[in-house]
């Protein structure tokens, strides 16, 4: 009686303090749910979803993905505080939506819970959600932990006696258990309502759970519940960012926080301050080195002050028809610097002068040719591009009549507050270190350019971390512990790098690198990739010979060193933005096999996706995730924090780093992904068909 009077006081404080306040969706389970269950709701397509929970038994850290509007996919990494150590588990989740919701049907979903775990929180559910005013109201049925409170025969078990026992132990993990999928004995039902309040943005829920912790006893201390009963409620306390408390089996409280990124928004729209004309300055205006009677120093000074760059040009009076080669530093969206460049380019080429191509120039390459007419330039407020426009191959301008060299001659200096992260460690989930990053480039002559950086440590927490390889293959990652807490001060990377596109047929872009390539290794090596023009398909090659430098990260190495190789297919699926890639070949442990990956990329900057490899390593011997897979995300500061530049936040996000499968850092098959923000994919809607 105490407790339900304690809940319903806190109930009431939370509806008067959540006035004006939405709701969040996301269960203590990181999905599109009630509490503790799913219901058949799905997130708008692309969204990106974080929750923290935590309640008396566990704590979890979970990110959740609309990867299409059916598909919602979620990670999870929970700790169960009854245990040593708190015993930290890893497992994912996938969701599918089969029915939409119509004026008499329901939204029906399908899901796997601890698709590719230990089995800890293993079940399977089919759901379905009907609104009616204000409620929500769902049910459903399922396996594992979902059927701990089961009252109905499996009905799988009518088509195969396999559907009757289900698996106990998964063993190392990271593979599917088909062989226990919707199986089991029993099958369970769950249920609840949600109800929102109309001009006061608040939800309450309250479900039934049929979960009992027998199944999942591991983290919970071995005391089980026999109420199934759970209530909740949400409200956002940020835009985009929710608290959520719940009271759950009649003996424990829980708190999430939720936070939710819509990585498919538009790009930011940026608008250049009162843009005035050099033809409108009188000559005493334009800087000394400006001739006014050149039509290419004019253009060259306002495409300056747009935060553009003209590169070099080329007129062709018989054909009527202009070449100049650009390139961007500041805007993530490259139609808009494109027009922004023609706006300018319209205003001072000659007059007879009625077509022009854009070659665009990315970090050395050519990418590709943007032809447009004069005076007609691209639809950036719908960020489509203008049917006038047609897509060339890329080509380099031979002997240009105007070439602009200070843009590539600049010496760059950056000093950066930056962080190294050691995610998912049974010791300590989250340790990273904060450090300054001293970082140079320097132009050097036949477009090389040396880059380099320094770390200077100002805290970390590595020191509690104490797991270091037992690895049954050469350690080529997995003394990555070694690396953090010897090497807090060092020298991340000092390497030359060669990017450029043959002028010969076939059109084909090529980088050649040498010297310290990453924090754990030194070596040389080369990528060369083929896209032809207007494909949506691409090859490439790409071969290092590397040696494992010394943990503290000075010059010195370690006696270990090998070579890899790869050869890759690309596509650029039509589909949502995703982009496919195969790299086979050979890797750091020497190991054979194939990566497997792909990535969603938006117009405005964002990158998000996955990849698993497969090698000749057998899962026993690979270790604890049986194969090396992972998750890739880009985030674009400038659309982040509302900024006019092209910086991003790489990562890449391993459930567990073992040796098997292991590639270079940014040095093997990279070039169709660096390319992405001007490749054919972003100007295809201006072609002419």
């Amino acid at each position: 009686m105490k407790k339900s009077k304690k809940l319903l006081q806190l109930f009431w404080f939370l509806f008067i303090t959540s006035l004006y306040i939405p709701q969040s969706n996301a269960t203590d389970y990181g999905t599109t749910g009630l509490i503790e269950t799913p219901t058949a709701r799905m997130q708008k397509d692309a969204v990106l979803t974080t929750t923290i929970m935590t309640d008396e038994y566990i704590s979890s850290y979970m990110v959740t993905y609309q990867a299409f509007e059916w598909l919602e996919a979620t990670y999870r990494y929970t700790g169960f505080k009854a245990l040593p150590n708190q015993n930290w588990d890893r497992n994912f989740e996938i969701k599918a939506n089969l029915l939409n919701e119509s004026h008499y049907l329901p939204a029906i979903s399908v899901g796997i819970r601890d698709a590719l775990g230990t089995g800890v929180f293993s079940s399977e559910y089919v759901v379905a959600s009907k609104q009616w005013d204000n409620f929500d109201f769902t049910t459903g049925f399922g396996w594992g932990l979902l059927a701990d409170k089961s009252i109905i025969d499996n009905p799988l078990s009518l088509v195969s006696e396999r559907f009757d026992s289900r698996q106990a132990s998964f063993g190392n993990g990271g593979t599917f258990s088909l062989d226990s999928f919707f199986s089991g004995k029993k099958i369970g039902l769950f249920g609840g309502i949600k109800y929102t309040f109309d001009n006061i943005p608040l939800a309450l829920s309250v479900e039934y759970d049929p979960n009992t912790r027998l199944s999942g006893s591991k983290g919970y201390d071995d005391r089980p519940t026999n109420n199934q009963i759970n209530v909740g409620m949400t409200y956002e306390f940020a835009k985009d960012a929710f608290l959520s408390l719940n009271y759950k089996h009649n003996d424990s409280f829980g708190l999430a926080i939720t936070g939710r990124i819509d990585t498919n928004a538009k790009p930011t729209k940026y608008n250049t301050p009162q843009f005035i004309s050099s033809l409108d300055m009188a000559d005493s205006d334009l800087p000394p080195e400006i001739n006014p009677s050149s039509w290419y120093d004019l253009l060259l000074f306002d495409i300056e002050r747009a935060d553009v760059f003209l590169l070099g040009a080329k007129l062709y009076l018989t054909e009527q028809r202009a070449e100049l080669e650009i390139t961007n530093f500041y805007y993530p969206y490259w139609p808009q610097a494109v027009d922004k460049i023609h706006q300018l380019a319209s205003l001072h080429l000659p007059a007879n002068i009625k077509r022009v191509d854009y070659v665009l120039n990315l970090d050395g390459h050519k990418i590709q040719t943007v032809r447009l007419p004069r005076n007609k330039g691209l639809n950036t407020e719908s960020f489509t591009v203008a049917n006038d426009a047609i897509i060339l191959p890329s080509r380099v301008i031979i002997n240009p009549q105007h070439k602009t060299s200070f843009v590539k001659d600049e010496v760059v200096f950056a000093a950066t507050l930056d962080n190294r992260l050691m995610l998912f460690d049974p010791d300590q989930p989250l340790s990273y270190q904060i450090y300054v990053n001293l970082g140079t480039k320097v132009p050097l002559p036949q477009e090389w350019n040396l880059f380099g950086s320094y770390r200077f440590d100002l805290y970390n927490n590595f020191g509690l971390l104490r797991r270091y390889s037992n690895s049954a293959l050469p350690p080529v990652r997995t003394n990555t512990l070694r690396y953090l807490q010897e090497g807090l001060n060092g020298l991340e990377d000092l390497y030359l790098d060669k990017r450029g596109t043959f002028a010969a047929e076939p059109r084909l872009h090529y980088r050649l690198y040498g010297g310290v390539l990453e924090t754990m290794y030194s070596g040389v090596g080369g990528e060369l990739l083929f896209q032809p023009n207007r494909s949506r398909i691409a090859v490439g090659l790409s071969a290092n010979i590397v040696k494992q430098r010394a943990f503290d990260g000075s010059l010195r190495h370690l006696d270990y060193e090998t070579y890899t190789a790869f050869a890759s297919l690309y596509w650029s699926s039509p589909y949502d933005n995703y982009d496919f890639a195969i790299h086979a070949g050979r890797y750091l442990a020497k190991d054979i096999g194939a990566t497997f990956e792909f990535r969603r990329t938006f117009d405005n900057g964002w990158q998000i996706g996955a990849w698993a490899t497969l090698t000749d390593v057998p899962f026993e011997q690979f270790g604890e995730g049986s194969f090396d897979k992972g998750f890739f995300l880009r985030v674009p500061l400038g659309n982040l924090f509302g900024n006019k530049t092209k910086s991003t936040y790489q990562t890449r996000i391993r459930p567990i780093q073992r040796d098997g499968g292991a590639r270079l850092s940014d040095h093997s098959g990279n070039l169709w992904f660096d390319m992405r923000d001007a490749r054919y994919d972003v100007f295809s809607k201006a072609e002419r068909w």
